[in-house]
């Protein structure tokens, strides 16, 4: 199993190598803006599907919509340049809104951001399938099975480590970058040559008259272009020193390619009155108005599926760490602050795969059933920290706080704007699964920390008097299931720490105790044995029974220590032939409620086996 691991995932590294394993701007831009970047596949889908309900009377508001999305874009863009500089530690929405704004503010962010990043995982990949599948119409039955797949292939390579991620996410995302740069020059190119096209001939009928609310609703759902702008922020930490500084270009640069992208992709399936077939995508139509049928159209839906896949891995690095912050703050469990063996958030990323692959299999693969659920938490999360920005401002001021202030405050106004929009025209649709899981994670997270609270309470030394006094010798219970060489160790370790010993035998089968007994009388070592039966065949309760009522008649002030002979077998796959009644009775004994007020110490003396 060992050799099997790290062939998938790679040797240990040491924490020495950590600073090592940081990435350039070049690296990062790769591993945290894919989503952003790559969002133009789905965003420009939603706009399309939204408009097209009017025919051309709506797809003629196409490229005005986008232009509202990226000036939307720069203003968060602008916003979050400003986070990373006054949080260049990390966390993002919710190190600055709970700072900020308190807790329940910070815990709201954190659950929106959470849901972001598991549906971003699913959109990206079931959105890469549908590329594919648009150019194979064979693999359209089969969208939930191939996301699957890339999921598991996205997982293992982050949990190869950071480094290794983001260099192989680099060379997929910059493909996507190339090719979709050149998709838009060869339009423009085309434009020139050809003129436009006309959407009066190619747009599909009607369904529905051209509303101000249809154009929200649109809008709306062109606005998941902007979720994964605030992967940068959340990322700080994993940039090379000065890490404020190149996050900073790092989200300049991510801002102006999208841009780019996004527009260009927009601008020219307007120009061209482009319209998307039956199981095909807007971006597939646009591909092959431009590049025609042949290889170079094969090469975009390629460029698109890596794009996408990369995409993906925009959650795999902000959701790992932003859980071990919110672990860390006792909010989400400690195991998802642990750093694993290639010095990244092990466990953060296998709940994350395991997460949207639910959500994968839930939804089909249909990317525009995940849709709705989309944006509403990543503009949640906006509005949370433009506000704790503006707190922020206010209380620190510093130099230039009064514009940094004003320019946040403006994107705390837009983005509030542009959720509730959002929230209103998605609700029916699935908005309403978003904003009614976000009060349940907060709940969920509130309990979590209130269980360590009470941990911490309990553990204390706080109040203890310093001169404890050492406890007797304890009375032992020693189980036993026959007379063997696990047994006799056992039962030599339990004379090594008590002159009080008894042994139980619970007979589940009616006479074999008998036998039993006289092996005991030659092996015991002259330590009673006590038969305790069992007619309704089981083991645990029968000798839980036995524990309370021995405590009981003791009356000695403790509880009897349980040792526990346990043989181990040589290989992991056998443990599967055998009971395992030893670990139920650990089980029971740790998770029973204690009685008398005291406390049961349980002992396991392995032994363990050569085949």
């Amino acid at each position: 199993m060992h050799g099997i691991r790290e062939l998938l995932i790679g040797p240990p590294l040491p924490t020495q190598r950590a600073v090592a394993e940081r990435l350039s701007k070049v690296q990062a831009l790769a591993a945290l803006s894919p989503d952003a970047l790559a969002s133009i596949a789905y965003a420009n889908q939603e706009i399309y599907l939204g408009l097209a309900a009017a025919g051309a009377a709506g797809l003629v508001y196409s490229w005005r919509i986008a232009l509202v999305i990226v000036t939307l874009l720069g203003m968060v863009a602008i916003s979050y340049m400003q986070t990373i500089s006054a949080y260049p530690q990390g966390g993002g929405s919710y190190t600055v809104a709970r700072e900020n704004l308190g807790e329940i503010a910070g815990l709201i962010a954190a659950a929106a951001l959470i849901l972001n990043y598991v549906l971003n995982a699913s959109v990206s990949l079931t959105a890469g399938v549908a590329a594919v599948a648009s150019a194979f119409p064979a693999l359209w039955p089969h969208r939930t099975a191939l996301a699957l797949v890339l999921l598991v292939i996205i997982t293992l390579a982050n949990l190869r480590g950071a480094r290794e991620a983001g260099t192989l996410m680099a060379m997929p995302v910059y493909l996507f970058v190339a090719t979709y740069l050149g998709v838009i020059g060869v339009g423009l190119v085309r434009a020139v040559l050809e003129g436009p096209g006309s959407y009066a001939v190619t747009a599909p009928t009607p369904v529905e008259p051209l509303t101000a609310f249809l154009l929200l609703h649109t809008f709306s759902s062109g606005c998941t272009a902007l979720t994964g702008v605030e992967a940068i922020s959340n990322g700080v930490p994993v940039f090379r020193p000065p890490e404020p500084h190149n996050a900073r270009i790092t989200m300049a640069a991510m801002a102006v390619l999208m841009a780019t992208l996004f527009l260009g992709t927009t601008g020219l399936t307007q120009y061209f009155g482009v319209v998307a077939g039956p199981q095909e995508t807007i971006l597939s139509a646009l591909a092959r108005r431009i590049a025609g049928g042949g290889v170079l159209y094969y090469v975009v839906q390629a460029a698109t599926l890596v794009g996408l896949l990369v995409a993906a891995n925009t959650s795999f690095v902000g959701f790992p760490r932003l859980a071990s912050v919110m672990a860390r703050d006792g909010y989400l469990p400690r195991q998802l602050a642990i750093l694993g063996d290639r010095l990244v958030f092990s466990n953060g990323i296998v709940l994350l795969s395991a997460l949207a692959g639910l959500l994968i299999v839930v939804f089909g693969g249909d990317t525009h059933a995940l849709i709705p659920l989309f944006a509403i938490g990543a503009f949640l999360t906006f509005t949370l920290s433009q506000a704790g920005m503006v707190r922020h401002w206010l209380r620190e001021r510093g130099a230039g706080w009064p514009v940094k202030a004003i320019i946040n405050g403006i994107g705390m106004a837009v983005t509030a704007a542009t959720a509730i929009v959002i929230g209103v025209s998605r609700f029916v649709e699935g908005a309403w699964i978003v904003l009614a899981l976000v009060p349940l994670l907060v709940f969920g997270f509130r309990k979590v920390a209130g269980h360590y609270r009470g941990i911490r309470a309990e553990l204390t030394l706080r109040g203890l008097p310093p001169d404890l006094d050492v406890p007797p010798s304890p009375r032992v219970v020693l189980p036993i299931s026959g007379v063997h060489r696990g047994v006799l160790e056992a039962l030599r370790y339990a004379l090594s720490i008590s002159d009080r010993v008894t042994a139980v035998y619970v007979e589940v089968e009616p006479g074999s105790a008998e036998r039993i007994r006289e092996q005991w009388e030659r092996w015991g070592l002259g330590v009673p044995l006590e038969i305790v039966p069992s007619p309704y065949r089981s083991v645990v309760g029968p000798l839980l029974d036995f524990l309370d009522r021995y405590d009981h008649e003791c009356n000695d002030g403790m509880l009897a220590t349980v040792i526990l002979p346990e043989f181990v077998p040589a290989k992991w796959w056998e443990f599967l032939l055998h009971n395992q009644t030893t670990w139920l009775i650990r089980l029971a004994l740790l998770y029973r409620r204690r009685r008398y007020g005291k406390r049961r110490a349980i002992i396991d003396v392995p032994m363990h086996l050569r085949h």
